[in-house]
């Protein structure tokens, strides 16, 4: 039997596995590992409404407590969780049409730096950043967030939204391209 403060040196899986077997200690170790990944995720996906992506990171845990044996434990588990939060959002954007939406995100939060006039420069940049990734359809930020923000392989992005690796990669390319052409005025020699 792991105990709990053994629990951080099994794999995700073997966690899952206890889970299942109806081990609490490996519930909240699931969650304190995936909840701020998943809560940032939500919140890129959702147009930056951070009640909404705390109501949606819980709703997805409520979804493993409740019926714990609906993983796959032949699947990795970041994959099976991110299969889950992706088609969550694609039932949201249904619902709620948020594509249509132009809502405004919240930087995130900036380190300090010894130069404030680069801390300036750094912070717009973030800010036309997250709002331009916004702009990209569903299709292509959820591929640019899976990759850049949660730093999924390919393959691993191709399973989360049910494509080939060409696809992930030409969205991937298609998204860079179209953000480094409305972020060029960062980049003088681009300009």
């Amino acid at each position: 039997m792991i105990f709990g403060k053994n629990l951080h040196k099994i794999t995700d899986e073997e966690t899952m596995a206890m889970v299942i077997d109806g081990n609490r200690n490996a519930f909240s170790e699931i969650y304190d590992r995936y909840f701020e990944r998943l809560f940032r995720y939500f919140f890129r996906m959702l147009g930056g409404d951070r009640e909404k992506a705390t109501d949606f990171a819980q709703d997805l845990f409520l979804k493993i407590i409740e019926k714990p044996e609906q993983y796959n434990p032949e699947k990795k588990f970041a994959i099976w969780i991110f299969v889950i939060a992706s088609n969550m959002c694609k039932n949201e954007y249904r619902s709620l049409d948020v594509r249509q939406r132009h809502l405004q995100m919240s930087p995130p939060e900036t380190k300090e730096h010894i130069n404030y006039e680069q801390d300036m420069d750094n912070r717009r940049f973030r800010e036309d950043l997250v709002t331009e990734v916004h702009r990209l359809d569903e299709k292509h930020r959820n591929v640019f967030l899976l990759r850049y923000e949660q730093e999924l392989s390919i393959k691993e992005i191709a399973e989360i939204v049910d494509c080939s690796e060409g696809t992930v990669k030409s969205r991937l390319f298609y998204s860079l391209k179209k953000l480094s052409d409305k972020l060029s005025v960062y980049n003088p020699k681009l300009s």
